[in-house]
């Protein structure tokens, strides 16, 4: 029931045209069941009318009686054909109006659902993201949107439409005699009972299945991402085998699910046969005893034919929801996920000058402790260079800053407020951040560089570049600005790539700078150059520099220096250095052997 709830906050906006479209289905299904009624009148009065035996009365007998004709007369023949065709075109017309209001109804609410799980994993935290594999969420974004609002659009209208067309076939049998109703009445006690027995292993066979298909996607994904480091260790037969293998997988349970269903339709089809065979020796035992005529023998026949395969079209329709159900339930999960950095909905605003302080914040990230105790006052304006080894806690206390991850003791502050007490994009807003993993997007150079402000103008985008040092290879590219880089920049050097990501953050403006490791990947002439443009252009932003390199962090007013993520040396780096600690080894074998001299590197690279 609870995924039912889930799905109906969804769907209930859709609800009046929704009823709209059952309306329009209820017309469509009184024309259908008029159809077998004209044909028995056509059947008794055109073609086998005995004035010596006229046929027992009937729901259509005012048509009979002499207003559209005489009996056995040609014009009751032509004024019966007309209305025979009306009741036709009458159904069709109500038909489509019904299958477009449902099928509107139904890409809606898809819509809105993808919407919603678009926007909920932008929202998580990485923490929570980071329990999802990309198949999974692939799944969940794609297929499982699609499948869950079927139940509610194309299964629950099947349902609707049988239900009625059920009562309305049972009602119209019972006034032509109720002993036709012996059949479909003996029947679904049997049809109940067998829909039970198949709809666990269904459940069960359409959630491996999701899950087949959730391991092929993550498959396809990685593959696409690591097509390089494949080819390069001639790895391609082992990840064909392992694609095999998801393959084949889905493959088997899709056979499974065909045998299944295959088993399923034939037992129904059976009693589908059953009924239709049973209610025909009904019928014409009752022709030959006079209770009741011709026409009335093929008109029950056909309406126990419609009760049986109504019934079955039920009995499919919760088949088919089993598998909706498993969707329904993933989307449900997803979407209920609780963010570990939940939203603050105040109206607090973070000043344009912000004062930021760390007090004594430890922060745990599943059993590790990665930061210990870290006291920092970082007032407006100041340069801050932090320095450790890998895992050392560098990039996550920077990342407690714009609150991808909380404090799990002590707190952040701006300008003396708890960052938890802020609204995320007020906080958010206040960084420039340049992560140490680069992404492009799949789009031109400008636009990946005007990504924060997309109606920026050009001339911001060539002085971001210019201070990144980027746009001479930029002017190089095939197109300049306008060139389309490959997914995630596949196509540029990692250089190359840094200089567009720091650009990116240049153009967004806000008060304080963060590079993550953000110039590794360039030399040391080219990544001087860069920091000496930033602190020339932006002179008054505060700096966060998390580094390996000395020649980084040698003019911040405090470097601070990590290890298992407590600080274990702070100061400027001419206290460090004669400090003679961690820093000043690492000062010494990265100077001895002349790296620090721009002049080695030349140019630098394009």
């Amino acid at each position: 029931m609870d995924v039912f709830r889930f799905g109906l906050r969804y769907w209930k906006k859709f609800i009046p045209l929704s009823l709209l479209s059952k309306l329009f289905s209820l017309i469509a299904i009184v024309c259908d069941l008029t159809i077998p009624l004209l044909s028995a009148g056509l059947l008794d009065y055109i073609i086998a009318y005995d004035p010596a035996d006229p046929p027992a009365s009937g729901l259509l007998d005012f048509l009979y009686t002499g207003s559209l004709g005489a009996p056995g007369s040609w014009e009751l023949f032509g004024n019966l054909a007309l209305i025979f065709a009306g009741v036709l075109i009458t159904r069709l017309v109500f038909l489509y109006c019904k299958n477009v209001t449902f099928q509107w109804c139904g890409l809606r609410m898809e819509c809105v659902l993808r919407e919603q799980t678009y926007a909920k994993l932008l929202d998580l935290d990485g923490e929570t993201i980071a329990r999802y594999n990309m198949g999974e969420l692939l799944t969940t974004m794609n297929r499982d949107t699609i499948i869950f609002k079927e139940m509610y659009s194309r299964i629950f209208m099947n349902i609707f439409d049988s239900v009625v067309s059920i009562i309305l076939s049972i009602v119209l049998l019972a006034t032509l005699d109720t002993y036709l109703l012996i059949i479909p009445l003996a029947l679904t006690p049997f049809i109940v009972i067998a829909l039970v027995s198949y709809l666990k292993r269904a459940r069960k066979l359409f959630a491996s299945i999701r899950e087949g298909y959730s391991a092929i996607n993550l498959d396809v994904q990685e593959n696409v991402d690591a097509v390089r480091i494949v080819r390069s260790f001639a790895a391609e037969d082992e990840e064909i085998r392992k694609f095999d293998e998801c393959n084949g997988r889905v493959r088997d349970l899709s056979c499974r699910e065909v045998r299944l269903t295959a088993k399923f339709n034939s037992i129904f089809l059976a009693f589908q046969q059953i009924g239709y065979v049973g209610t025909v020796v009904i019928a014409v035992l009752l022709v030959l005893s006079g209770d009741i005529a011709l026409g009335a023998l093929t008109a029950a026949t056909t309406y126990v034919t419609k009760i049986i395969s109504h019934i079955t079209q039920i009995s499919r329709a919760f088949f088919m929801m089993q598998n909706q159900l498993v969707s329904g339930g993933r989307l449900r999960h997803f979407l209920t996920e609780e963010s570990a950095v939940p939203d603050c909905p105040s109206a607090l605003v973070c000043s344009a000058r912000p004062h930021i302080e760390f007090r004594d914040v430890s922060f745990t990230l599943g059993e590790k402790q990665v930061l210990k105790h870290i006291s920092l006052d970082v007032p407006y304006g100041k340069k801050v260079g932090l320095m450790g080894g890998t895992g050392s806690g560098k990039s996550a206390l920077l990342k407690m800053l714009s609150r991808i991850f909380d404090a799990t003791a002590g707190e952040v502050t701006i300008d003396g407020k708890d960052v938890r007490e802020y609204p995320l994009e007020q906080v958010r807003a206040a960084y420039s951040y340049v992560f140490q993993d680069v992404f492009l997007f799949s789009n031109t150079v400008d636009a990946n560089v005007a990504f924060a402000h997309p109606d920026c103008t050009e001339e911001d985008v060539f002085r971001a570049t210019d201070i990144a040092q980027a746009s001479t290879f930029i002017k190089k590219l095939p197109d300049g600005y306008g060139t389309i880089v490959g997914e995630r920049g596949v196509g540029l050097s990692g250089g190359q790539k840094q200089r567009i990501s720091i650009a990116r953050a240049l153009i967004k403006g806000s008060p304080v700078l963060i590079l993550d490791d953000a110039s590794s990947a360039l030399d040391m002439a080219t990544e001087k150059r860069v920091l000496a443009a930033i602190k020339r252009h932006c002179p008054e932003n505060t700096l966060f520099i998390a580094t390996h390199r000395v020649s980084s962090v040698m003019d911040c007013d405090e470097i601070l220096f990590l290890r298992d993520g407590e600080i274990i040396e702070r100061g400027t780096a001419e206290e460090l250095i004669r400090l003679g600690g961690a820093f000043a080894a690492i000062w010494k074998l990265q100077t001895s052997d002349g790296q620090l001299d721009d002049s080695s590197y030349g140019a630098g690279e394009e």
